[in-house]
């Protein structure tokens, strides 16, 4: 916080949690130590950049008053996230009663006469705010795998959903791979039933062909043998004759 003789401003840097694509915004807050009233006027080196909301106000005697700065959306970030924008504050007693409306330029302009107080105020891009991790289950004192589940004797339904959810989402790969598993050994399995019977048909029909030759093969032989033996029969009659 700065002290001066009619406002005190804090803080005296403005943080923005510098995210590219995104507009940020961070406050002042504007104290009046005195009883006048004190007109307030808010300058930057860089107007495109920033939008001020009041850039110019009123703050009223033993009160307060809060400034917000918004950072336009950037589309890069500066080298090292160093920013040379400044912001510069002035301030100055003015009428009682006054009104934003009656604040000109000439009442900041000291050439006039007007005793103006004056405050620096320089630009820090920091980190945006990480989320929170998880907690381990376990890890704290005392703690246990229930202990998120159960309070006070109750089941919280949320929380035991999601840890069903999880639990199901770690099962799923191995559960899929017993799956593939046990399909690949069925189908092992068919294909080596489908190749005994192809094997055990080709052996049949092996079977059957021989079998076919060896009675092709009797049934010539006993023709040549019943011819031969008529043949004899009429040579016989006929030498008979």
């Amino acid at each position: 916080m700065s002290t001066g003789e009619l406002l005190s401003i804090e803080p005296l840097e403005l943080k923005f949690p510098f995210e590219l694509k995104k507009q940020i915004s961070c406050s002042l807050l504007l104290s009046n130590k005195t009883d006048n009233y004190v007109a307030f006027k808010v300058k930057t080196t860089n107007p495109k950049k920033y939008c001020v909301r009041p850039n110019t106000g009123i703050v009223s005697p033993r009160s307060t008053c809060d400034v917000i700065v918004t950072m336009q959306a950037q589309k890069e970030a500066p080298p090292d996230m160093q920013c040379k924008d400044k912001f510069l504050l002035q301030s100055v007693k003015t009428n009682d009663g006054a009104a934003p409306k009656d604040i000109t330029p000439e009442v900041f302009n000291k050439e006039a006469g007007n005793v103006v107080e004056e405050f620096k105020l320089r630009v820090v891009y920091v980190s945006p705010p990480q989320p929170p991790s998880p907690v381990p289950e376990g890890s704290e004192e005392g703690s246990s795998p229930r202990g998120s589940v159960m309070e006070n004797g109750n089941v919280n339904g949320a929380e035991f959903s999601n840890a069903a959810k999880a639990f199901s989402e770690q099962l799923e790969p191995q559960e899929r791979s017993a799956e593939a598993r046990s399909l690949i050994l069925k189908l092992t399995e068919e294909k080596n039933k489908a190749n005994q019977q192809s094997n055990r048909l080709r052996q049949e029909l092996e079977l059957l062909k021989r079998q076919g030759s060896k009675s092709r093969g009797g049934v010539s032989i006993l023709f040549v043998i019943i011819v031969g033996l008529i043949g004899l029969l009429l040579g016989y009659l006929m030498k008979k004759s």
